[in-house]
């Protein structure tokens, strides 16, 4: 089942359950694919969806961490909320030792000998794990590896 689809099977369940909160998270997780897919070639493949995805989750934390700064609790609280229902669709992301090894294999393959590589190792890195590993992780990794 593709996320389109678990995303209009979710709409329907919190429409009957009348969950008003959920629902409203995901018709914006909807309208979100619907605007990628209309501004397209009318579908859009597993990787986008992710992208999508991970994206509205970092805007909602983004969001909560400033809310939070603030004092403002209850804006927090519901920010928290969407972000932890967005995580329900979220690919399973690379835990550190499956990114520290991706970049060691990725320097391997590249020959990379110094911090100079760092952008092609980067470029390799960036596209093989869209949407599996944080930048900043890989980006860390792989800069401790080519300062050895």
């Amino acid at each position: 089942m593709s996320l389109t689809d678990q995303i209009n099977t979710d709409i329907k369940e919190a429409m009957k359950a009348r969950d008003k909160e959920k629902l409203g998270v995901l018709r914006d997780i909807k309208s979100k694919l619907l605007n990628e897919a209309t501004s397209g070639n009318g579908e859009i493949d597993e990787a986008k969806e992710n992208k999508i995805i991970l994206k509205l989750h970092k805007q909602r934390m983004d969001t909560y961490n400033v809310y939070k700064d603030e004092g403002r609790e209850d804006l927090a609280k519901q920010e928290h909320f969407e972000a932890d229902i967005l995580e329900n669709y979220m690919p399973k992301m690379l835990d550190e030792s499956e990114v520290k090894a991706e970049v060691e294999k990725a320097i391997a393959e590249l020959g990379a000998e110094g911090p100079q590589d760092m952008g092609k190792v980067m470029g390799k890195l960036t596209k093989d794990l869209s949407g599996k590993a944080d930048g900043k992780l890989i980006a860390n990794f792989v800069k401790e590896s080519l300062n050895k």
